[in-house]
C-alpha cells in the first residue's frame, strides 16, 4: 500500500570543528556566537578581490581524526575544490569545499534499533566553509518582512557527513545522529550542544517517487518532526496520483512543515573546479597512523569499559556514554564512592536526567556535582534515606544543585529507626485499621498493607524492617491476649 510505502533517508550532517580557535582559510576568531553581526569577519572569509585563503592545519588534523575514528579511508592527497552557487550567505559566490577527492570515504556508524545492531554506511567525509547565516527577523521565511545576512559564521571550519541512504525510519535517523554526536564529543571535535554547531539536510524519497532534500534541520527533535513530515506528505501525493518532484525544500520550525525552495540542483550545476588558490597537499602516512595511536577511547569501547569496570548493564552503560559529558560525571562520581555502580547509574540515567533537558546536559557540571551523586548513594547505603525519598531528592539535586546531606533536613527525610518513635504510629495505625489487623491475624501476607501505612505516614521515612518488625510485635500481642 502507497501509505505504508517504504522510505528511505539519507543524511548530509553539517557539524563545526568547534575545537578550533580561527577559521578554516583565515584567522578570524571562530567563536562567533553571541557577538555583534558580522564583526569576526576579515577579506578572506568576506571573499573579497585579492583575498588569498591558508588552511588550517588542526582542521585537516581532526578531519582525519573523526575519519579514522569512523572506520573511513583517508585521502593520499588534501585536495579543495569550488562549488558555484549563489545565494546571499555566500560572499564569494562559490564556496570551498571538497568533491573531486574529499578527506575520507567510505566507513560506518553502527546504531541500536528494535530489530537489533544496524550498520549505516558513511559515502564520504569532507572539509568545507560554513557560509553565513540568514537571519529572519519574522522567525519564519513566510512571516519575515525582509531578510538578514551575518557573515560571522562565514569560513568556519566544517565537516559535511553523508551517509549512504540506508534509514529507513526517523527514529534510525535519530539514533544514527545521537552515535554520531557521541563519536565527535569523544573526539573533542565538535560542542554538539552549541547552537548551529550541528546541522542536518536530509534526503527523503519514498518508494514511486523522486528524492526530495530538506535543507537546514537544526536539532534533532526538529530532524525527527521533518522527516515525519516529509514522508506523510510524500505517501499523502504518491496516494492521491501525484508525482513527487524531485526538489530542495526547507524546514519550517514554525508552522512545523517543510517548503518548496528550489528545484534539485544537479552535480553539474555547481560548475565544480579545483581551487586556484589551494594547490594539491599530500597528507603524509606518518601523520595518518600518528593520529591513530592517539585516538581517546570511543563510545562503544567505553561501554564495554563501563560494564566490565562497573558491573553496568549494556543498556546503561550504552545510555551514559550517548553523551560525553554524562559518561565523564558518572566515573568522576565513581571514584567518590565505592559500592553499587550500577544503582548510581541507574539513578542518574533514569532520576537525575528526568529533571534535566537533553540541551542542558553541556552545563550539567556547573548544575550537579559528582560529589552530590556520591552522597546520595552513600545516605542509601547507611539507610539515612530510602530509595523514594533518593528520587525525590533528584529534582531539588538537578534543579538547584543542592547537597544532598543538607537535603535530608530540609525535606525531613532522615530515616527513623527509632522503635520507641515508631511505636505510638504503629498503635495509631492498628487502630484506625481495625479490619486489616483481622485480616492480619488470619494471614501473615495482610502485614504488608500495615507496614505500608507505617510508611505512609512517616512520609517514607520509617526504617521499613524496624517497622515490620514492630508490626508483628504488636498483632502477636493481640493474638496472646485472645488465647
Amino acid at each position: 500500500m502507497v501509505s505504508e510505502a517504504r522510505a528511505t533517508i539519507g543524511l548530509e550532517v553539517h557539524v563545526q570543528l568547534t575545537s578550533l580557535k580561527t577559521k578554516l582559510f583565515c584567522s578570524c576568531s571562530a567563536d562567533y556566537r553571541g557577538a555583534p553581526p558580522n564583526t569576526h569577519v576579515c577579506p578572506v572569509c568576506l571573499g573579497l578581490p585579492g583575498a588569498l585563503p591558508v588552511v588550517n592545519r588542526k582542521a585537516v588534523e581532526k578531519a582525519i581524526q573523526v575519519c579514522l575514528a569512523v572506520n573511513g579511508s583517508v585521502a593520499r592527497m588534501l585536495r579543495f575544490d569550488r562549488k558555484h552557487y549563489f545565494y546571499p550567505d555566500l560572499p564569494k559566490n562559490y564556496q570551498i569545499t571538497q568533491y573531486l577527492e574529499p578527506i575520507c570515504t567510505g566507513g560506518y556508524v553502527e546504531i541500536d534499533t528494535p530489530k537489533g545492531s544496524k550498520r549505516v554506511r558513511l559515502r564520504r567525509i569532507n572539509i568545507e566553509e560554513d557560509p553565513g547565516r540568514i537571519v529572519y527577523p519574522g522567525g519564519s521565511p513566510l512571516t519575515s518582512p525582509y531578510v538578514l545576512v551575518d557573515y560571522n559564521r562565514s569560513g568556519v571550519a566544517l565537516l559535511e557527513i553523508v551517509t549512504e541512504p540506508d534509514l529507513e525510519t526517523p527514529e534510525e535517523a535519530i539514533a544514527f545522529l545521537e552515535k554520531l554526536r557521541s563519536i565527535l564529543e569523544h573526539l573533542g571535535a565538535c560542542d554538539c550542544g552549541l547552537e548551529g554547531a550541528m546541522r542536518v539536510d536530509a534526503n527523503v524519497s519514498v518508494e514511486g517517487g523522486e528524492r526530495v532534500e530538506v535543507k537546514n534541520i537544526g536539532s534533532f527533535h526538529e530532524v525527527k518532526r521533518a522527516l515525519a513530515y516529509e514522508i506523510t506528505r510524500q505517501r499523502d501525493v504518491l496516494l492521491k496520483g501525484g508525482r513527487v518532484r524531485r526538489e530542495t525544500r526547507h524546514w519550517d520550525p514554525v508552522r512545523k512543515v517543510t517548503l518548496p525552495a528550489r528545484v534539485k540542483e544537479t552535480e553539474e550545476d555547481y560548475r565544480y573546479m579545483p581551487d586556484p588558490n589551494l594547490p594539491p597537499v599530500a597528507i603524509p602516512g606518518e601523520l595518518v597512523e600518528k593520529l591513530r595511536a592517539t585516538l581517546p577511547e570511543l563510545p562503544d569501547a567505553r561501554a564495554r569499559r563501563l560494564e566490565k569496570q562497573y558491573g553496568l548493564r549494556p543498556q546503561v552503560a550504552r545510555v551514559l556514554v550517548s553523551r560525553k559529558v554524562l559518561a565523564d560525571f558518572f566515573e568522576d562520581a565513581a571514584r567518590l564512592y565505592s559500592g553499587s555502580y550500577d544503582r548510581m547509574a541507574n539513578y542518574l540515567v533514569n532520576d537525575l536526567l528526568n529533571w534535566l533537558k537533553d540541551d542542558d546536559l553541556a552545563g550539567l557540571y556547573r548544575r550537579v556535582k559528582p560529589e552530590h551523586l556520591a552522597k546520595v548513594m552513600r545516605l542509601l547505603d547507611r539507610g539515612v534515606i530510602s530509595i523514594r525519598q533518593a528520587k525525590e531528592m533528584a529534582e531539588h539535586i538537578a534543579k538547584r544543585g543542592a547537597d544532598p546531606e543538607k537535603l535530608v533536613d530540609e525535606l525531613g527525610f532522615r530515616r527513623i529507626a527509632d522503635p520507641e518513635k515508631l511505636r505510638p504510629v504503629v498503635e495509631e495505625v492498628l487502630r484506625e485499621n481495625p479490619k486489616a489487623v483481622e485480616d492480619a491475624l488470619r494471614n501473615p501476607k495482610a502485614v504488608n498493607f500495615l507496614v505500608g501505612m507505617v510508611m505512609r505516614k512517616t512520609r517514607g521515612r520509617a526504617d521499613p524492617a524496624v517497622a515490620r518488625r514492630l508490626v508483628l510485635e504488636r498483632l502477636e500481642g493481640l493474638r496472646r491476649g485472645r488465647g
